[in-house]
């Protein structure tokens, strides 16, 4: 799952990637100058260090989240995204919205003042307008192809009346990320990398010390804040001297384990696990997944040659110590195919292939 870093030129979206994935990007890239930086990150999870001292396996695997540092929005509030950065953006499962709230005479803002609610609201109008020219444009191609014939017309018919709909929400200034759609509906609109579709995070760019401001948000995008700077300081120190600095100023995490975990829940993810003397892994899959889908994430195998999913909890397995305390005592249960999987539950696989 890959989250794509947006915002308009210096706000801080590059320190921000480095403080999330520990790298050490220039900080210097220009607005229209499209660079996409990404890398791999580990999802904190404290069940995940619990589960590694009961079974003191060979190996521990976190889940994982990919993060993009996209550079080259201006945000001009045309919409006239280029064709290459919009592939970029496209790609991505959601956005992360950086806004400046910090003051840096140094580092001037490209609109020539700090004003995070001006911010929000620009880089939203530029996203949404953006889906309307492309649907508009969808609309006429439409048009044109029943004008010649020769087309499907229930399919013109079917899509027409959808990017009809499409229009009349985008038009109302709105969002189409709560939009429901059927799976028909869904592959006429693959390949169409309708932006506002995708879930969204809006990070608030403190300085350090910095009091939160009022910040006027729309379309209900959750908000949360970091000091980036400072985030990016102490995720660039040795383990050690990183602790002393978080104790020293009385920080009990860094903010930036809660940024992850929640891009992880932005995304509609949880984790399973699969625990062994070999190896402790956490896995990720959709909520809703079902067992056979959730076999599916560990190997391809398993998913085809599905018997049943032996499950349980993980406040069960660690109170009780183990699996074979679990069994003894009722609380390891057989589940088939459709099951449900719940967030941290620990699962067996059994397969025939």
């Amino acid at each position: 799952m890959k989250l794509g870093i947006i915002g308009l030129p210096q706000t801080g979206k590059t320190t921000l990637f480095n403080a999330l994935t520990g790298k050490d990007q220039p900080t210097n890239a220009s607005a229209g100058r499209i660079e996409v930086n990404t890398a791999v990150v580990d999802v904190p999870d404290p069940r995940v260090d619990v589960l590694s001292k009961m079974y003191k396996p060979k190996k521990t695997a976190y889940a994982k989240v990919t993060y993009a540092d996209i550079a080259g929005l201006d945000g001009s509030g045309q919409g006239n995204i280029s064709g290459q950065l919009l592939n970029q953006i496209a790609q991505m499962d959601g956005l992360i919205h950086i806004v400046r709230c910090f003051e840096d005479e140094s580092v001037p803002h490209a609109a020539g003042s700090v004003n995070p609610s001006r911010d929000i609201a620009s880089m939203n109008g530029e996203i949404l307008l953006n889906d309307l020219i492309v649907v508009e444009r969808k609309l006429e191609k439409l048009t044109e192809e029943r004008k010649r014939g020769g087309t499907d017309k229930v399919v013109n018919a079917r899509q027409t009346e959808l990017f009809e709909r499409l229009q009349a929400i985008l038009s109302e200034d709105k969002p189409l990320r709560g939009m429901e759609f059927t799976e028909l509906e869904q592959n006429d609109l693959s390949g169409f990398g309708l932006l506002t579709r995708k879930p969204m995070l809006i990070l608030l760019n403190l300085g350090e010390g910095q009091a939160l401001p009022a910040v006027e948000s729309e379309h209900d995008v959750p908000v949360v804040d970091l000091m980036g700077k400072l985030e990016m300081e102490i995720s660039q120190l040795p383990a050690e001297d990183a602790a002393m600095f978080m104790e020293e100023y009385s920080i009990e995490e860094p903010g930036l384990n809660k940024m992850i975990r929640l891009s992880y829940d932005l995304l509609e993810l949880q984790s399973f696990f699969t625990v062994g003397e070999d190896e402790v892994r956490a896995w990720t899959v959709k909520r809703g997944a079902n067992a056979q889908e959730a076999a599916g994430t560990i190997h391809s195998d398993l998913e085809k040659g599905f018997i049943r999913a032996e499950v349980v909890t993980y406040e069960d397995l660690t109170e009780l110590g183990g699996m074979s305390e679990a069994r003894n005592k009722g609380k390891l249960r057989l589940e088939g195919k459709q099951y449900l999987v719940q967030d941290g539950e620990i699962m067996h696989i059994r397969f025939n292939i």
